[in-house]
């Protein structure tokens, strides 16, 4: 899959300062490229309002990422009570 990261989303990665966990959201952005389907990438969920759009959890936080054809986009990593009110939008 062809990765694409939004500002939002480098901005929010530079706000968290613990090392183990942006260890495992590395780990976790390797799952998706090495992934040839969606069922093959660990804890993926859809959103219900979106057509496109899903979450990987990764701790007690959250990524939000939109998926439209072999095009995955990183939009927000957020803490699992702050996601929902920014992704989707």
């Amino acid at each position: 899959m062809t990765l694409d990261y939004q500002k939002t989303f480098s901005k929010d990665l530079l706000r968290i300062k613990d090392r183990t966990l942006l260890q495992r959201v590395k780990e976790t952005i390797l799952d998706v490229e090495r992934a040839h389907q969606l069922d093959e990438i660990p804890h993926l969920k859809k959103l219900a309002p979106s057509k496109d759009a899903y979450r990987i959890r990764v701790g007690d936080y959250r990524i939000g990422i939109t998926i439209s054809g072999n095009i995955v986009s990183f939009v927000r990593f957020l803490h699992r009570k702050e996601i929902y009110r920014h992704f989707p939008l």
